[in-house]
């Protein structure tokens, strides 16, 4: 006789269960947002964070959750300033088809006949690379390849555009995928040569900015720090959350150095999703548009926590992937101590923008999904949770390893050579010069020609093996070890952060 009511009741508790549900993602955005990214904000240790929603043409949510600064209250509101880092590729892309659409060039034509000195490595692809390889990262190159030498340095686009063709690409021509942020630079470069000498920065201000509205919006990094309404970047050091340097990327700008607020990055969001239309104002050709978002190559296949496997694409400065069944145009962007996400779903006429004030998160990427999960009636699913415990198992990982290595410097062992062995100039054929020099104690420092703001700490591991550590805390750490023959120092191996560049470097010692 119990088994009927209790039958029963778990009935109506699984179909309360099923209407909550239904409820709590029909009234997710305007009802659970706000507690979602509160919570989010503490567990990923994010200071700030500015969020904004389109759709069907009008702005659903424009917020700024947090602080632009650890330890200050300064709270972040929607017209704040973020860096958002490659998120700055589909403006370039998207400037450079709007020249096309009028009929300013092709993104078919050779890259030589606007730009002659262009070369690569390889003589035969030098030929034959067009402007559209540029923004599809198609050159051949392994992702992220030669960026320690172009990324913060002092070196200017002329001579990263010349850099470029001293660097040995990893495959054959059009062969692979390989995200290539000289070569947007190189795209960018281009922009002066139809349009009677004005820079790429100007362009982008003159035909997307203002016209759309933009005002807040920076297209060089170093404007910002002078902005009044800004973020300040954040990393975490040490496993503690730390203000950091503005980087400075104007050198490969069209690659990432813009910085904008979330009122602003809704104007362009919405003019792209209204087929480049302010209004009755056609700001953006739409053929500019359907152009970027062509696919040209395949990146990879992605796996989803719904359990989807799709392919993903890329067309013109936007990745393409498929999610839920609806076709997703998107792009993230990471610069020193900033994460964004930008992603239009133009069959749905709606579009997210997620602005984050630290490079140690993935509530940038995870809020994009749950986000998307409300609009596209699917479960609740919460990607924040599922990211921050990889996260944290990732960075449990790493800290694990780096205090071994911590450990064996405590022992104080010694090296192989004595310290003035190893001091001297060294260089590499593709970044340049370096030079260790004697630090504090018995410690090295290693300083780099095109990074003068910078050094490496180095302290023995014994042997040839050193711990590094880098002023910049982007750069990661590292284990150099120097090669020696004879009792003498040959040469040393140098790696960054694969955030940076996923490579290694082999300087010669002079």
């Amino acid at each position: 006789m119990k088994k009927i009511p209790l039958l029963l009741a778990a009935c109506m508790l699984f179909f309360t269960s099923v209407n909550a549900q239904r409820a709590d993602r029909s009234k997710f955005i305007k009802d659970s947002l706000d507690l979602y990214i509160s919570k989010a904000l503490t567990n990923w240790r994010v200071p700030g964070i500015a969020v904004c929603i389109v759709k069907d043409n009008k702005v659903v949510l424009m917020k700024g959750y947090g602080i632009k600064e650890l330890g200050l209250m300064n709270k972040v509101d929607e017209n704040t300033l973020f860096m958002i880092g490659s998120n700055t590729k589909a403006f370039t892309a998207t400037a450079l088809a709007m020249l096309e659409a009028n009929k300013k060039l092709s993104l078919d034509d050779k890259v030589t006949k606007y730009i002659p000195e262009f070369k690569l490595e390889d003589k035969n692809a030098s030929d034959q690379v067009i402007v559209r390889d540029l923004l599809c990262h198609r050159l051949g190159f392994r992702t992220f390849q030669g960026d320690f030498t172009f990324y913060n340095t002092n070196l200017t686009r002329q001579e990263v555009i010349q850099r470029l063709g001293k660097l040995k690409a990893t495959y054959p021509f059009r062969t692979r995928w390989g995200y290539t942020n000289a070569a947007f630079l190189t795209a960018g470069e281009i922009i002066p040569k139809v349009t009677n000498g004005h820079s790429w920065e100007a362009y982008l201000k003159e035909a997307i900015f203002a016209p759309l509205g933009m005002g807040n919006t920076l297209a060089l990094s170093k404007d910002l720090p002078t902005s009044l309404n800004r973020t300040v970047p954040h990393t975490i050091v040490d496993g503690r959350l730390t203000p950091i340097p503005y980087c400075q990327i104007d050198g490969i700008a069209p690659a990432g150095s813009i910085s904008s607020s979330v009122n602003d990055m809704s104007k362009w969001a919405l003019a792209l999703l209204n087929d480049g239309k302010v209004g009755q104002r056609q700001v953006i050709p739409s053929a500019a548009i359907q152009a970027t978002r062509v696919p040209q190559d395949i990146v990879s296949s992605v796996h989803h926590m719904n359990g989807e496997n799709n392919f993903e694409l890329y067309g013109l400065g936007w990745f393409i992937q498929d999610y839920s069944g609806h076709r997703l145009v998107m792009h993230d962007g990471g610069v020193n101590g900033y994460l964004s996400s930008v992603t239009l779903s133009p069959q749905d006429n709606l579009g997210i923008i997620i602005l984050t004030n630290t490079d140690q998160n993935q509530l940038f990427e995870a809020l994009r999904w749950d986000i998307l999960d409300a609009y596209f009636k699917q479960p609740f699913r919460n990607y924040s949770e599922g990211y921050l415990k990889q996260y944290k198992a990732n960075i449990a990982t790493e800290q694990a390893e780096d205090k071994k290595l911590k450990d064996s410097v405590l022992l104080n062992p010694k090296p192989m050579l004595l310290p003035n062995k190893y001091i001297g100039k060294y260089s590499n054929d593709f970044y340049g010069s370096m030079e260790v020099t004697q630090g504090e104690g018995n410690n090295l420092e290693m300083r780099f020609e095109h990074h003068p703001k910078m050094y490496a700490l180095l302290k023995p591991l014994g042997g040839n093996r050193f711990y590094v550590t880098f002023s910049d805390p982007t750069l990661g750490k590292a284990v150099f070890p120097f090669m020696v023959q004879n009792g003498e120092v040959t040469g040393v191996r140098v790696k960054v952060a694969d955030f940076v560049e996923r490579g290694a470097y082999d300087f010669k010692k002079n």
